[in-house]
C-alpha cells in the first residue's frame, strides 16, 4: 500500500486553457529520473489519484510536473484549480522504468515524446547533466510533438538542454494541427513511416544502431510502435528479453 506525504503548491504556470505545470515542494523519497509518483486529493475520505512524470532532476528542491487538464474529468480540473500555498498529497516513492539504466547501448537514442509525455526526458537530461550515463549514446534525438506551436511550452528548456550537451542532443518538433517555418507536420507515426523524420534528422533509424523511447499518447505509441515493428523489425524491451523498443503511457 502507498504511503502518502503532504506537500504544498509553490507556484502553477498557466501555458494554454488546458495546459498548466505545477510546482510543489514535499518530502518524497529521492526518486530515478524518468520515474512517476502519483498525486492525490483526499475527497471524502477517499483519495482520489492519478500518475505524473517527474520533469525535474531528482536533486532539485521542487518536484515539477506537466499537466493536461481534462476538462471532463473529476482530477485535473481540481488540479487546475489550485493555488500557492494550497496542500496536495503525493506517493513518498516514485515508480516506473523509464529510466536510463533500463535503456541497453546504441549509437542513436531516440526519445519520442508527444504533449505531456515531453516531461520524463526532461528530468532524464536534466539529471545526466551532473554524470556521464549519456556518454555510452553517440546522438540524443529528441522529438516533441504537439497540436499546435503554443503547445511547446518547454521548447526554451529543450534548447538549453540542447546547448549543454554540445552538438549530442539534437532537438526536433512536430506540429499536427497547423503549419509552422520551425517544426515538422504531421504525426510522429506517418513521419517515420515515409521516411520524412529520418530524412530530417540525419541520423540511421534502425534495428541495429538505434533504440527507441516512446511516452504519451497512447495512440501515439500505439501506431508508432506498429511502424517501427513492420519497418524496422523492432521489438519492445525488456530486462529479460532485449529489445529496441521503450516505453510509456499516459493515461
Amino acid at each position: 500500500m502507498s504511503e502518502w506525504v503532504t506537500g504544498q503548491v509553490v507556484n502553477i504556470t498557466y501555458w494554454t486553457d488546458q495546459l498548466f505545470s505545477l510546482i510543489v515542494k514535499a518530502p518524497v523519497n529521492k526518486f530515478i529520473a524518468g520515474q512517476f509518483t502519483r498525486i492525490g486529493i483526499k475527497i471524502n475520505n477517499r483519495i482520489i489519484q492519478r500518475a505524473y512524470s517527474y520533469i525535474n532532476a531528482p536533486n532539485d528542491t521542487y518536484l515539477e510536473f506537466y499537466i493536461a487538464t481534462i476538462s471532463s474529468g473529476k482530477f485535473t480540473p481540481m488540479l487546475h484549480n489550485l493555488r500557492p500555498h494550497d496542500f496536495i498529497m503525493l506517493t513518498k516513492e516514485s515508480y516506473g522504468h523509464f529510466i536510463l539504466d533500463e535503456i541497453p547501448n546504441c549509437t542513436n537514442l531516440w526519445m519520442l515524446a508527444s504533449g505531456t509525455g515531453i516531461g520524463p526526458y526532461l528530468s532524464i537530461l536534466t539529471d545526466n547533466c551532473r554524470n556521464n550515463k549519456l556518454d555510452r549514446f553517440s546522438n540524443i534525438i529528441l522529438i516533441h510533438a504537439v497540436r499546435f506551436a503554443r503547445n511547446l511550452n518547454y521548447l526554451t528548456r529543450m534548447h538549453k538542454l540542447q546547448c549543454f550537451y554540445r552538438g549530442k542532443l539534437h532537438v526536433y518538433t512536430i506540429i499536427s494541427r497547423e503549419d509552422s517555418v520551425h517544426s515538422l507536420f504531421g504525426r510522429i507515426p506517418f513521419l517515420i513511416k515515409n521516411d520524412i523524420l529520418e530524412a530530417k534528422v540525419g541520423f540511421k533509424l534502425d534495428n541495429r544502431s538505434s533504440h527507441v523511447m516512446l511516452c504519451g499518447n497512447p495512440y501515439m505509441i500505439r501506431d508508432t510502435k506498429k511502424i517501427l515493428q513492420i519497418k524496422y523489425k523492432m521489438q519492445d524491451h525488456y530486462k529479460n528479453k532485449p529489445g529496441h523498443i521503450t516505453q510509456e503511457r499516459y493515461w
